[in-house]
């Protein structure tokens, strides 16, 4: 008889972190529990087979926004086929609001909230034949220096082709309604010598790519120093076998402490994710999100002028209070300051935010199905919302990508939101599609728009060319030298609390 702790992620490059911090901390249950991930979208009935093969007792499974649907459906098919085992939920999509969900009427147990201390207890409970007394457990948040870490639970497979997530600290001491990490009272940190002695682990191992799942983390500058060092320590020490690491950080805190040891990372080795989210300071005040706005620019600007790091700034639109005028204001601010990637966001409805406590005086309207993407508000109807929906798909392919470097400032010009929305109007009316449109016809398309927005198609034609060589529109430049490490792909923004959960 074992113990599985599983879970299914957005795609095979991604690992659970939480599950790496359950199995750690089973104490004398470690040798009898197993890690089994899956991806979303594959054959339900396959997984179960997988899961029952392994004779389990226990099956505990981290629920996420991402992964409802296609667990809700694995809960409900091993149920009836092995209704003996019981099935343990944690996650933040069932730590909130559970009672109304599906998922947890099939389950038999849940914990809301840590499931480091609690996950472990009550499985030593069911492992003794005991019952517990209640079905929905409120997960014990213990001292950070009593979880053991979750490291060593990364195997050989995952250094070499998956993403390794860490973190340093737990929570955030930010208050910002969309996210769910605005529950948390502050951040704690983990015992810095302790982290490093794992991280050093992990790269003796082989791992060169580390994606920090921290909400924040340059909120201690003697700490981020500390980590940042250790990272360059090992560039310098070993410059043709270079690390990847991958930071959230608040774009207004950027001391000159940080700017000193960001400037010496060399280019492919640094990423930052930069949290703008809005640059309206009447909607930031009503979502309780504090930034300084000319600050946050002008450390990105300085970043971009004195550092190799790739830059990754993160907007929302569909946010209360803001309309398309004042989102698209946000936006070509954002494009003026030059980040290297906008991950363009539309709001979502995680359980438990405070969000929705604007839903009746900004009409914010959420589909109710996951992962609760805003349908309209009281500035933003529908018909407009879906536009933007297809706004952030096309630039992801077009902009982001990378693949359209030399034309994109074209298709920008002066007033980068309105000419790109109109572009992204054209090709769905063109395409009717925001998926599988092959990269030769896109170049295509974009090359025809630019013509039929008065550019001289012989220059259209040289534009595109100049990011794309020959007649078939195939790619001749990569988007990071073979050389370089690959960034990690990120989860999907704020769609999780970065604490790991059962």
């Amino acid at each position: 008889m074992s113990i599985i702790l599983t879970t299914l992620n957005a795609r095979y490059a991604h690992t659970s972190l939480g599950l790496r911090y359950l199995a750690a901390n089973m104490g004398e249950l470690e040798s009898q529990t197993q890690i089994v991930e899956f991806i979303i979208g594959g054959n339900i009935t396959a997984m179960a087979e997988t899961l029952l093969a392994k004779n389990p007792r226990i099956i505990g499974l981290s629920v996420y926004i991402w992964n409802i649907e296609d667990a809700t459906k694995l809960v409900a098919l091993l149920k009836r086929l092995a209704p003996e085992v019981s099935i343990i939920l944690g996650g933040p999509e069932v730590s909130h609001e559970a009672e109304e969900q599906e998922i947890v009427r099939q389950a038999d147990y849940v914990i809301t909230g840590w499931g480091d201390v609690t996950f472990p207890a009550l499985c030593q409970q069911l492992w003794r034949g005991e019952t517990p007394s209640q079905k929905i457990n409120i997960g014990e948040q213990p001292r950070l220096e009593s979880i053991a870490m979750p490291y060593r639970f990364y195997t050989d497979e995952d250094i070499a082709h998956r993403t390794i997530y860490v973190e340093a600290s737990r929570g955030c001491p930010f208050k910002c309604e969309f996210c769910i990490s605005s529950l948390d009272k502050t951040a704690w940190r983990f015992d810095l010598d302790l982290f490093l002695q794992e991280m050093e682990m992990l790269y003796v191992r082989g791992a060169r790519q580390f994606k920090f799942v921290d909400r924040t983390f340059n909120l201690n500058t003697q700490v981020s120093r500390r980590i940042l060092q250790f990272f360059l320590d090992k560039i310098a020490a070993h410059p043709d076998d270079p690390v990847f690491a991958h930071f959230e950080v608040v774009p207004d805190h950027l001391p000159d402490a940080l700017k000193e040891l960001i400037a010496q990372f060399p280019a492919g080795t640094l990423q930052l994710e930069i949290g703008v989210q809005t640059f309206n300071p009447d909607v930031q005040a009503l979502i309780s999100r504090k930034q300084n706005n000319e600050r946050s620019a002008e450390n990105i600007r300085w970043l971009i002028a004195h550092s190799h790091a790739h830059l990754h700034a993160d907007l929302i639109a569909g946010l209360p209070g803001e309309d398309l005028d004042s989102f698209a204001r946000g936006f070509d601010r954002l494009v003026a300051v030059g980040p290297h990637e906008i991950q363009f966001g539309i709001l979502k409805r995680l359980r438990g935010t405070p969000i929705i406590r604007h839903t009746e005086a900004f009409g914010l309207v959420f589909d109710p199905n996951p992962p609760y993407t805003i349908l309209a508000t009281d500035r933003i109807d529908f018909v407009t919302m879906q536009r933007l929906v297809r706004f952030a798909r096309f630039w992801d392919m077009i902009a982001n990508s990378g693949r359209f470097a030399n034309t994109l400032p074209i298709i920008l010009g002066e007033s980068p939101f309105a000419r790109f929305l109109t572009l992204s109007d054209w090709l769905y009316a063109k395409t009717r599609a925001t998926h599988q449109i092959a990269l030769a016809r896109l170049a295509t398309l974009v090359a025809s728009w630019l013509t039929e927005q008065g550019m001289n198609p012989e220059d259209a034609r040289a534009a595109i060319d100049s990011d794309y060589a020959g007649s078939a529109i195939k790619p001749h430049l990569s988007r990071k030298a073979k050389s370089e490490p690959v960034a990690p792909q990120r989860q999907a923004m704020h769609l999780t609390a970065k604490s790991p959960e059962a």
